[in-house]
């Protein structure tokens, strides 16, 4: 009886890696290449005694703990815990959005989109493709744990065992683990795939906050948080292996949940089903603009707590830095610009970096409009009068204002504590405009993305590849050595740094002109083109 549940299991699982291949191999080149680049460039970087104190110093304060963990003991820092310690907490945040992601799709979604019907027309059983869905997310882990794990080995580095390398491989497997079951679980909950996905994500930042406040305060919020268990492995160092095994433990009883929770329910349905809505629609609802911000509205919402609280939690240790490091001249080999105060550089790097994350829920909107007219929703619209430019117009329109929101909740997260505390020296005025001088470069990857839309829908999803990079350009460049000319490719790179650098018009003018002018190509395109349905 159990054996029919999970008939035909071993060809679906082939066909969910031969539809995911690409992402798959995408994925894992990129972290697993960018996880190996970052570590062998430390030692070219960390040259001396002297520079690994001075990183260590600034890591030893609450701003920096907040971000990425807590910190090593000051003898334990050299170039293997400098890496361990810089690049784990973002690298773990990675491999949860992966999961999410790919999981999220290959179950909720691919049951909203009528696909698991026609899979059980077949001759398979009731749990097959959950568990083939579930199977292919562990594949992909197992290969993430061994590709980081041998390739950090064979770099040779110093500081670096081959049982060292595979504890940091096995962290990543661990948590990719433990979101490849909490999204599962979510996909059960929630009625449609954009809830199931949100849960999961909402999950990803509550647990990056937990471990954030409880790293500066009180400590044990971070055992609440999966992130808080990876951080005090102090990987390279004391090499604590119970942080994976309780991920790993608590992956498998989501898993199990999540095959229980799917044995019991109808296909199609959910534990938390999807409220009904008002019998009369308003007026603003019956707009293409308010239908369009009416679809994200629960996206809106989350993103912008998730942006405000985030950036809420960083202001409040904004006042320690200059408390705790005002007199030591070594941190001046370490910043930039001696010139600046450690609030000002450090405000700068928060901002730039939350400002990227902004851009997720803008683009997310504007990559709807290919979704929608493969779900053949946007029959509705032609079916009136109503042009392809008004839809794709409002469509654009939805997601500079979802930006706009966005950069609004990280200027009042960060005015909220330091106006409040008068820690900090900055001005509520000085806060949105470094928040909004981002947008411009919003509308160039936004302009990109509709550019895509336009001509080659199928390859929208590119667009993430470009944000990707541009994080890595603002987190890991000066690291990993770019020359100039690639790091211009970020147009992120390219917008004068909030209260170091002097706001350039003419610059900001430009990208305006250039996310301008890809918006305008993607329309032509869109206008000639057949659309899907």
């Amino acid at each position: 009886m159990i054996t029919e549940l999970f008939k035909g299991t071993n060809s679906l699982t082939a066909l969910l890696f031969r539809k995911d291949r690409w992402k798959i191999l995408i994925w894992i080149g990129c972290i697993v290449g960018i996880s190996l680049a970052a570590a062998a460039a430390y030692p070219s970087i960390y040259l001396t005694e002297e520079d690994v104190l001075g990183f260590a110093i600034t890591m030893d304060n609450p701003a920096m703990k907040a971000m990425i963990g807590p910190g090593y003991e000051l003898q334990d820092y050299n170039t293997a815990t400098i890496f361990g310690h810089e690049m784990l907490i973002f690298t773990l945040i990675a491999i949860g959005v992966m999961n999410i992601l790919i999981v999220g799709r290959s179950t909720r979604a691919d049951e909203e989109d009528g696909i698991l019907e026609l899979v059980r027309s077949l001759p398979v059983g009731r749990l097959s493709y959950l568990s083939a869905a579930i199977i292919e997310g562990i594949l992909l882990n197992l290969l993430l744990f061994l590709f980081c794990g041998i390739g950090l080995g064979l770099l040779n580095l110093d500081h670096m065992d081959w049982g060292e390398c595979f504890l940091y491989g096995a962290l990543l497997g661990g948590i990719g683990l433990f979101f490849l079951g909490l999204t599962a679980t979510t996909s059960q909950l929630a009625e449609t795939s954009r809830g199931a996905t949100g849960f999961a994500i909402s999950g990803l930042i509550v647990f990056y906050l937990l471990r954030a406040i409880g790293d500066v305060n009180v400590e044990v919020l971070s055992f609440l948080s999966p992130f808080g268990w990876a951080s005090r492995s102090y990987v390279f160092a004391e090499n604590h292996w119970w942080p994976v095994f309780l991920t790993v433990g608590i992956a498998i009883v989501l898993i199990g949940l999540a095959f229980y929770l799917n044995s019991i329910r109808d296909m199609g349905a959910g534990f938390i089903p999807a409220r009904p809505g008002r019998r009369h629609a308003s007026k603003f609802l019956q707009t293409p603009l308010g239908f369009v911000l009416r679809q994200q509205r629960a996206n809106i919402i989350g993103w912008a707590i998730g942006l405000f609280v985030l950036s809420a939690s960083f202001s409040a240790i904004m006042g320690d830095l200059e408390t705790y490091f005002s007199d030591m001249e070594l941190l001046q080999m370490y910043f930039k610009n001696a010139e600046m105060s450690l609030s000002e550089q450090f405000m700068s790097l928060t901002i730039t970096i939350i400002s990227l994350f902004s851009l997720v829920p803008a683009l997310m909107g504007i990559i709807r409009l290919r979704s929608e007219e493969m779900k053949n929703r946007l029959e509705h619209f032609y079916s009136k009068a109503i042009s392809r430019n008004t839809v794709m117009g409002n469509f654009l329109l939805g997601s500079l204002l979802v930006a706009v929101i966005m950069q609004l909740s990280v200027a009042l997260g960060f005015w909220s504590v330091i106006g409040y505390t008068g820690e900090g020296g900055f001005t509520f005025e000085e806060l949105i405009g470094a928040s909004f001088s981002f947008i411009p470069a919003f509308l160039v990857v936004i302009g990109l993305a509709l550019l895509f839309v336009g001509f080659w829908p199928k390859l929208v999803n590119l667009v993430w590849l470009y944000f990707g990079y541009c994080f890595i350009v603002l987190y890991l460049g000066d690291l990993l050595e770019f020359p100039n000319w690639l790091n211009k490719i970020s147009v992120f790179y390219n917008i004068p740094e909030p209260f170091i650098e002097n706001m350039n018009s003419i610059s900001l003018i430009k990208f305006i002109m250039i996310g301008i002018t890809f918006s305008m190509i993607g329309f032509i395109g869109y206008n000639r083109r057949d659309i899907n349905g």
